[in-house]
């Protein structure tokens, strides 16, 4: 999976505009039909790590790779919006088409690498990799404020990494391994978890991104063209959330419930302000990219709940908003290469000349606001759940985020689809073409698969969860939902546990 994309960009640089299109399409495809296999051979309930292999390098560093549930999904939601991205850009893309493709593709390996990564160090170098074809193609194919997103794209990302690359170095020194399942049972000494989880904090916070190091994401989707917006908010955001889950949270268990009120504060403040930023847009792309950092905000909190319900739901919100968000740009670009703006009040009136478009918007704006029977209802629901055993408050303020969600996208679905269909232009606008079909399709099947049969989705990732959660439990402090649960004052704490199983029970 790794090879088929790294060779196929190597051949993009020297085919022709037109050979290009093809190689990196085939190539997509290709990993895309390896990741089913892999799904298909992973086994549900087995050992935790599947499909390793080892190889020494360099005496300590190794190329190590393998595979838990949790990574798994990441992986296929990587592998299956790859193909769409390509198609995305396969009119909209005029000059120096191969280094595009091969852009993608080695993007592609990168958040592959992320996720199959075993050894700490082989991790880091996939991590920072995907910094650099994202700032290419923000850089190269952008809009016209596109230098300065892509610097500020760089820098803001690079800055929190050199922190994270030190805290590796130590944590290397303390362990003497860099094998991630050995770390990830290591006990660091508490007063150096505190540290460690500061400087991974500065990385991953920019990355995923929390409020308020956020302001690099909306600069860098404008100017980023259809594909590159997609891919961004479809995978790379959701880099920053497989860290936390992955190394903050069970390598640094005290310090991680230590600082959870700084995780909860700051995703209180994001899922609230950025909604109200988003409200005031007139560039779609921005609505949209406010709208995934508060999204982004629910699941920062549903993993610092330190319960099975609220990482499952985590993780469930990021495999939905990576399908939905990207599926929302696309719709963006579908438009845009129409009429060639992003304002808001340029539109109106679509569904009369475009209602196939229209109706594919409307499924993905009610799975963005988390409508009941489309994915972004089950984890949103989930989380929720969690956050409100760990905390009623935060709980509640995140849920009035997901109210003014539901304002914001509905508001700009009205302005965009209904009313009045008075200017030429508009009018003029062709519905959907058949590739514009091939890439909504797909999208939109997997929106409602997630809302109708989320089992399929976590069921993999039910172990691991399990596994993080028993590894957090010791430093987890006590919830106060117990209380509002009807439960005596005395067994509030002892229930603790029996009360978090019997409710995921009931989820599932």
């Amino acid at each position: 999976m790794l090879a088929i994309p790294a060779i196929g960009a190597i051949l993009c640089l020297y085919a022709g505009d037109r050979n290009a299109r093809a190689i990196a399409l085939a190539a997509t495809l290709i990993d895309f039909a390896l990741g089913v296999v892999l799904w298909a051979n992973f086994d549900i309930g087995g050992a935790q790590w599947q499909f390793t292999e080892r190889a020494d390098l360099f005496g300590r560093f190794q190329w190590a790779l393998g595979i838990d549930g949790m990574a798994l999904m990441l992986i296929m939601l990587s592998v299956f919006l790859m193909p769409l991205c390509i198609l995305a850009s396969w009119d909209a893309i005029k000059q120096r088409v191969g280094l595009y493709m091969a852009m993608f593709l080695i993007m592609e390996v990168v958040m592959i690498g992320v996720f199959m990564a075993q050894d700490l160090l082989l991790f880091y170098i996939f991590f920072e990799a995907g910094l650099i074809p994202m700032y290419f193609i923000i850089g190269i194919w952008g809009g016209a404020n596109r230098i300065y997103a892509a610097f500020k794209f760089f820098l803001y990302t690079l800055l929190g990494s050199v922190l994270m690359l030190i805290a590796m170095i130590a944590m290397i020194a303390e362990a003497g391994t860099t094998d991630i399942p050995t770390l990830l049972n290591y006990d660091f000494p508490a007063g150096m978890q505190t540290w460690l989880w500061l400087a991974f904090f500065a990385s991953l916070a920019v990355k995923m991104p929390m409020w308020p190091v956020h302001t690099w994401l909306p600069d860098a989707h404008v100017q980023a063209p259809t594909a590159g917006s997609m891919i961004l908010a479809g995978v790379l955001l959701k880099l920053g959330a497989y860290g936390f889950l992955r190394f903050m949270m069970p390598m640094f268990p005290d310090a991680s419930a230590q600082l959870m009120w700084l995780v909860f504060g700051l995703s209180m403040v994001a899922v609230v302000y950025t909604s109200l930023v988003a409200l005031v847009q007139n560039d779609m792309k921005k609505l949209i990219a406010y709208s995934s950092v508060a999204h982004m905000a629910i699941v920062t909190a549903g993993l610092f709940a330190f319960n099975q319900q609220g990482i499952e739901g985590a993780l469930i919100i990021m495999l939905s908003h990576g399908v939905v968000s990207a599926a929302l740009f696309f719709c963006v670009g579908v438009i845009y290469d129409r009429l060639h703006t992003r304002e808001i009040d340029r539109y109106g009136g679509l569904a009369v000349n475009m209602p196939a478009y229209a109706l594919f918007f409307m499924l993905f704006t009610m799975a963005s606001i988390g409508l009941p029977g489309t994915s972004g209802f089950v984890g949103e629901f989930l989380s929720l759940l969690g956050i409100y055993e760990a905390s009623s408050v935060v709980a509640f303020v995140c849920t009035t985020g997901i109210i003014l969600g539901a304002a914001y996208m509905l508001y700009l679905y009205r302005r965009v689809v209904f009313g009045e269909l008075t200017k030429d232009d508009v009018k003029a606008m062709p519905d959907l073409n058949p590739r514009e079909w091939a890439i909504m399709a797909p999208l939109a099947a997997v929106a409602l698969w997630m809302g109708v049969y989320p089992e399929s989705f976590l069921a993999p990732m039910r172990g691991d969860v399990t596994t993080v959660v028993a590894r957090l439990a010791p430093a987890k402090p006590a919830g106060d939902a117990q209380l509002a649960a009807g439960k005596p004052n005395a067994d509030a704490a002892h229930g603790e546990t029996a009360h978090g199983s019997s409710h995921a029970g009931g989820v599932q």
